[in-house]
């Protein structure tokens, strides 16, 4: 079996960091940089991006977003007016709830465990979700009731095999990648502040 080279726990807590500079960047620019940067992340721990809902929820957001027009008028769309100040509003609320869904998918994993009987529940609660999600293609229109009934069998039936911790020196490595990323992410909130 390979050894993961990241702990879950690890993972976690950079996550929570690169949230917070994520949150706190003031300029759209840089934080637009965060957010691709989230999609690479996500990519490299090994989750999957449907890019086709990621793109329709941006283009949603920024659509109702318009329906309240305020700034300086761009153009009209049949008699509607299109402002600058609802657009890259918009555009900012998309980038910000497509980052923070991208970098929680690839911070939490399955076998993240939390201290205490709650933190144990909600460690096995996340377990079975992600497993659900990584199978939840056998339940289709037309084989709903099936594909539910199929997909609870499977997991009840599946064993858990623990997963094996990273030794000393590949974690110590994870923790320097993690450092790097969350350090980037944190240089682009730096500049967002220093360029705004």
């Amino acid at each position: 079996m390979k050894l993961p080279l990241f702990r879950s726990g690890d993972l976690f807590i950079t996550g929570i960091f690169m949230i917070g500079a994520f949150l706190a960047n003031p300029s759209t620019l840089f934080r637009t940089g965060q957010f691709a940067l989230f999609g690479i992340y996500t990519l490299l721990m090994g989750k999957k991006i449907k890019f086709f809902s990621l793109f329709l929820t941006i283009f949603c957001v920024i659509f109702f977003n318009l329906l309240i027009p305020y700034g300086k008028i761009l153009g009209e769309v049949g008699g509607f007016p299109i402002t600058q100040g609802a657009l890259l509003g918009g555009f900012r609320r998309a980038v910000t709830l497509e980052g923070l869904i991208l970098i929680s998918k690839a911070s939490v994993q399955a076998d993240l465990r939390f201290p205490g009987s709650f933190g144990s529940l909600l460690g096995e609660s996340l377990m079975v979700f992600q497993r659900i999600l990584d199978r939840k293609e056998r339940i289709t229109r037309t084989r709903l009731i099936e594909g539910i009934d199929e997909l609870m069998l499977a997991l009840s039936a599946e064993q858990e095999s623990p997963r094996e911790p990273p030794g000393v020196p590949r974690r110590l490595l994870g923790i320097l990648l993690l450092g790097c990323a969350g350090a980037l992410i944190f240089i682009l909130t730096g500049l967002g502040f220093f360029f705004r």
